[in-house]
């Protein structure tokens, strides 16, 4: 099959692998029909993930067709379209039975904190990921659900992460009705939580972001306010000021490590195998909430070195919400929303890539060119 595969720091390429083969009884082999690259893929792409070995294949997000299923799968058949959330879990630990799959116990020796993740490096699991013609799907009965008939795959995709988490952002911020809600990151998973924030019935909804056409978006599709940070010299003076002085009462930080980091970030991940990681966004949602506020935090970060301002935090008794989202569970209540017609996730897509120009891909959405938002990776075997 071609799949991307990881050769170094700002080096991808389409190979050929063999094609998975069942491992497990509880297995399954799904054909890829969409993928996508999410803006977490940037901090492997560029280096700064512990432990991202040469020649795996990146991609969390994908949907497609079972191709064949290992003896002990009784939910899933070859034919059938599915899509898959991005972590990992086995369904039946400590965790997965208090619906904490994306904290499995059983499906990452690596790790004690997060579970598996498809093609986010060793650190998760090691597992390849769906930037490739064929992936292997393991707990085939537990993660993969049937695509509802009338959802087109280019939305489906959506639901495997980027959509998931920034509901489950907007779910943390414990929004109630009339809150301001500031968001800080316009990429993907901040649109979809500023959007989410209103159907959790918010009064006003703030994005901040520093890319115009990406403040753009967040005005069209998620119907916000925009603040651009560079315009500023304090931005959170100017959210105060848009917030009668007294701050938000959720913030949601959307923007997690910084995906392009600093010259000592990457001597930390690549040299001394620690994820770079810069708390300016999260010091920003905790100076610029309300006391007695929300702080959701679903953005991608690793061990950091810098000071987050918690002394702040605790003073001001802001209530800190943070995890990976456990994808499955948000997908009632989204296709429920899809369905009646509150919003359509494919709305914030901007590009379509064949898998073998994935290198491109990559170089496109790394370096913000074409107003790139969020592309799409569509095998040649869809």
């Amino acid at each position: 099959m071609h799949a991307m595969v990881y050769r170094g720091p700002y080096k991808v390429r389409i190979e050929e692998k063999d094609i998975p083969p069942i491992e497990h009884p509880n297995d399954a082999i799904v054909r890829v029909t969409r993928a996508a690259i999410c803006g977490s893929d940037l901090h492997l792409y560029h280096g700064m993930m512990p432990d991202t070995r040469v020649g795996m294949t990146f991609g969390h997000e994908f949907v497609g067709v079972v191709e064949q299923v290992g003896p002990s799968v009784e939910r899933l058949q070859p034919g059938d379209r599915v899509m898959v959330p991005f972590n990992i879990y086995c369904g039946s630990c400590f965790f997965c039975a208090r619906g904490l799959y994306s904290n499995c116990h059983n499906v990452n020796p690596n790790a004690t904190a997060v579970g598996g993740i498809y093609g986010y490096s060793h650190t998760c699991g090691g597992y390849d990921g769906g930037q490739a013609e064929y992936v292997r799907v393991p707990f085939a009965d537990v993660g993969p659900s049937p695509i509802p008939e009338w959802l087109e795959e280019d939305d489906a995709v959506l639901l495997t992460d980027a959509l998931s988490t920034g509901y489950f952002g907007a779910q943390l911020a414990d929004i109630v009705e009339g809150d301001v809600v500031v968001v800080f990151g316009a990429g993907p998973v901040g649109l979809f939580a500023a959007r989410s924030a209103w159907l959790m019935g918010a009064g006003r909804v703030i994005v901040v972001d520093h890319l115009e056409y990406r403040l753009e978006k967040a005005r069209t599709f998620a119907y916000a306010e925009t603040v651009n940070f560079v315009e500023h010299d304090d931005v959170v003076v100017e959210l105060k000021r848009l917030t009668d002085y007294l701050g938000a009462d959720r913030v949601i930080d959307a923007v997690g490590a910084e995906a392009d980091g600093n010259l000592l970030q990457h001597v930390t991940s690549a040299k001394l195998k620690l994820q770079g990681g810069s708390p300016v966004a999260l010091n920003w949602a905790i100076d610029s909430v309300r006391k007695g506020g929300t702080v959701s935090v679903m953005g991608a970060y690793g061990p950091m070195f810098s000071a987050v301002k918690f002394g702040d935090a605790m003073n001001k008794g802001l209530t800190l919400r943070t995890n990976q989202a456990p994808v499955k569970r948000q997908w009632p209540r989204l296709l429920e929303h899809v369905r009646s017609g509150y919003l359509r996730p494919s709305d914030i897509v901007t590009h379509r890539i064949p898998l073998e120009h994935i290198a491109e891909g990559y170089h496109l959405f790394s370096s913000k060119l074409d107003g790139c938002i969020k592309p799409l990776i569509v095998p040649s075997a869809a």
